[in-house]
């Protein structure tokens, strides 16, 4: 029987089971395997697991054991290519070759902004491409970027950490001039000089206000709020473009942008996505990869009430 799972440390309160559960009425396991020795979990899914979702402090590390497995056995590991950009997975799959790494959160990011741009896109889509629909709407947007902006769209990611990380490539994959910061300067620097690819620009703090009110996209994934969100007005979010700002924000159980903030974000009719949504993606997009198998996202959605 097929049997599914989640390790990291810590994973306790985690939603992955329940939408699991919604997304295939029940029909298989997903447990929760926590621990903070990377080795042992690793074995436990290697002993008794189909798939499974990785999850901090793990990421890395699970791709950096796939990339050893891929060097000393040629053929049998698959890397896709957000995983092998970021140098982490948060998807691991038995396959029919040997083992296989993805990153949904690239993929949960691309589709959460786009369907943000495109309100209605991800069902429609889904109905037409099945379980690749999300490959479908990241080529949608780059044949229309030039139709929905004028001018080369900016994208600002606040915060280098794994998510940060994941939300600077798909921005600059989406086809977004991305501008990357971090609390402490030198880290967004180091990412940036990574990825000459994608021309990323590591802004300082200290244009917080003047990075935010300049950009289309605001993808924020900093654990918490930082005191300059509090000194943004709503006219930092108002958008020069004709095309209204969207702003994403990571953190689903202790959301930084308050009350006041959302109030600000909705008088200058600028698009927020709540990191449940930007979480539901990801499990919408990473499922099928674990299964195969198209997820029932009306009842994944009833997990978030």
């Amino acid at each position: 029987m097929k049997k599914y799972g989640l390790i990291g440390d810590p994973v306790k309160g985690s939603l992955s089971p329940a939408l699991f559960k919604a997304a295939y009425g029940g029909k298989y396991p997903y447990d929760l395997v926590e621990g903070g020795d990377f080795e042992v979990s690793w074995q436990r899914f290697l002993d008794g697991y189909s798939a499974i979702n990785v999850t901090a402090p793990f990421k890395e590390l699970a791709y950096g054991r796939l990339l050893e497995l891929a060097k000393a056995q040629p053929g049998k590991v698959t890397l896709s290519g957000p995983a092998g950009r970021m140098g982490a997975t948060n998807l691991v799959v038995k396959d029919k070759d040997g083992l296989a790494a993805y990153n949904s959160d690239f993929t949960g990011i691309v589709v959460s902004v786009v369907e943000a741009f495109f309100p209605g896109i991800t069902e429609e889509f889904i109905r037409e491409y099945g379980e690749s629909f999300y490959i479908k709407v990241h080529q949608f947007f780059r044949r229309n970027l030039e139709k929905l902006f004028k001018e080369e769209p900016v994208a600002l990611v606040v915060g280098c950490g794994g998510a940060g990380k994941a939300a600077a490539v798909a921005a600059a994959e989406l086809g977004f001039a991305t501008a990357v910061m971090n609390r402490t300067h030198a880290k967004a620097v180091a990412f940036a000089s990574e990825h000459p690819e994608y021309a990323f620009v590591a802004d300082p703090f200290s244009d917080f206000k003047d990075a935010v009110k300049e950009c289309n996209l605001l993808i924020y994934t900093l654990p918490v709020a930082v005191p300059q969100l509090q000194e943004l007005s709503a006219d930092d979010f108002v958008s020069d473009s004709g095309i209204r700002k969207v702003v994403l924000e990571a953190n689903y159980r202790n959301p930084s942008f308050d009350e006041a903030a959302l109030f600000k974000l909705a008088s200058a009719d600028a698009v927020y996505v709540p990191g449940k949504r930007w979480l539901l993606m990801q499990a919408i997009t990473g499922y099928p990869m674990m299964t195969g198998q198209v997820p029932d996202i009306e009842a994944m959605s009833s997990v978030f009430g």
